[in-house]
């Protein structure tokens, strides 16, 4: 005769699912090599994500895009992560002039 405790089998499968999201997100950190950080870029229906060096942040032009940011989405971004409130082609010009300084 076995004994069932409904609350240690949903807190079982709250532990799969929970582990399962940390897989998850442990493989999209993972796409992101060290040194460089992931940004969305676009417009708000078409969103594309890029993933640039940290060097960047110590640009001026750069960190002129982060105060747009911050005052379009303060510190909540619409995609979870870091949003940049520019059109696509602006940013890869801006990105494209920076990496040859």
């Amino acid at each position: 005769m076995a004994i069932r405790f409904p609350s240690i089998l949903h807190a079982k499968h709250i532990l799969r699912r929970s582990n399962s999201f940390a897989k998850q997100a442990a493989s999209t950190s993972l796409d992101v090599p060290k040194g460089y950080f992931a940004v969305y870029v676009g417009e708000s229906h078409e969103m594309k994500r890029f993933v640039v060096p940290i060097s960047l942040l110590k640009q001026p032009s750069f960190q002129e895009l982060l105060n747009k940011a911050e005052e379009e989405y303060g510190f909540d971004h619409p995609m979870g992560g870091l949003t940049i409130p520019c059109s696509e082609d602006i940013f890869i010009d801006l990105t494209c002039r920076l990496h040859e300084l």
